[in-house]
């Protein structure tokens, strides 16, 4: 018996180049063996809903989109029976695809949505927020409404750079948010500008995290907090290691954690994955180890290496046949 799949798919992502490609991928899957049921989304929350409803009926869910439309099928993922949760994959088809880049799956679409068939199993951790959830990054505090603020339409057109365009109209707003953080080490109290929790190589596309030191299944957030600058030569500080992604300056805060409760006496406004995420004084934020199992790119094998038989006047070149 066949194995169904459930394709859902935001036809408006990035600037659209999934329709040039659906037939393809689906020639592609239905040659592998697959049934394929499509969904193209209608609305907000139409993933979510379709995967929650629907999924838990299929051996594999493949979404193509950018990482809000990823994020929003995760989520109604998450809420189905954890006995019928279907294997994922993943097309990218977004203007940034952090989480793609993150695990390092392929810009030709046709060549992601083979994973499916070919691709290596890989689990990767998801944050819980609340009774929320989140893939790769929750965050407070400067710029985080820039991505649900900048319009879809300049996002295709200009990708990274229409985020760029729209933060600029922030730098004269800073707000300080006064907070105390509980982690698996210790708690923190300061006043920060922009806090970020994350399981991620890259933010907006432009900011990488060094990949080692961020492992996508090791349990672990990798957490940044900005503190708020008290003097020009602060601000230029913070500047510069978000540009260089150096953060051991003492206007950053950074640890690893399991689990952190942000507590502040006013309610602070969060975004999860760059949507919008809800205003809380107190928020609970937890990973869940290995909750996704995503196929990914398969492993690259080495070349054997090259074997020489050495001859006093001659260099022999000898197959390695293992």
């Amino acid at each position: 018996m066949a194995k169904k799949v459930l394709f859902v798919l935001n036809p408006k992502a990035g600037k659209g180049l999934i329709k040039n490609k659906i037939l393809d991928i689906l020639d592609m899957l239905v040659k592998n063996g697959l049934e394929v049921t499509v969904h193209t989304t209608q609305r907000k929350l139409d993933g979510y809903e379709t995967v929650k409803n629907s999924a838990k009926k299929y051996q594999y869910l493949l979404i193509s989109g950018g990482d809000g439309t990823l994020s929003e099928c995760i989520k109604g993922y998450m809420e189905t029976d954890i006995k019928k949760r279907p294997v994922i994959g993943y097309i990218p088809a977004g203007s940034t695809n952090d989480f793609a880049q993150s695990l390092k799956l392929p810009k030709n679409m046709i060549t992601a949505a083979s994973n499916l068939v070919d691709g290596r199993l890989f689990k990767c951790d998801i944050g819980k927020f609340n009774n929320d959830y989140f893939i790769y990054i929750a965050a407070f505090g400067a710029f985080t409404d820039v991505s649900y603020d900048t319009p879809q339409d300049l996002k295709n057109l200009l990708g990274h750079t229409a985020y760029i365009l729209e933060g600029i109209k922030r730098v004269t707003s800073l707000q300080k948010y006064c907070m105390t953080i509980e982690h698996d080490e210790t708690s923190i109290t300061g006043e920060y500008i922009y806090g970020m929790i994350s399981n991620t190589l890259s933010v907006g596309g432009l900011t990488s995290l060094g990949k080692e030191k961020v492992k996508l299944d090791d349990g672990l957030f990798e957490v940044i907090l900005v503190k708020y600058p008290q003097n020009p030569i602060e601000i230029q500080m913070i500047v510069t290691g978000i540009l260089t992604s150096d953060f051991s300056s003492k206007v950053f805060t950074t640890f690893k954690t399991s689990k952190a409760v942000f507590k502040s006496q006013s309610e602070v406004h969060w975004t999860l994955d760059g949507e919008d995420g809800g205003a809380y004084k107190e928020t609970v934020i937890e990973n869940i180890t290995k909750a996704i199992p995503i196929m990914v790119s398969p492993k690259k094998t080495k070349p054997a290496p090259e074997k020489w038989l050495i001859h006093d006047r001659y260099k022999i070149f000898i197959m390695d046949n293992e």
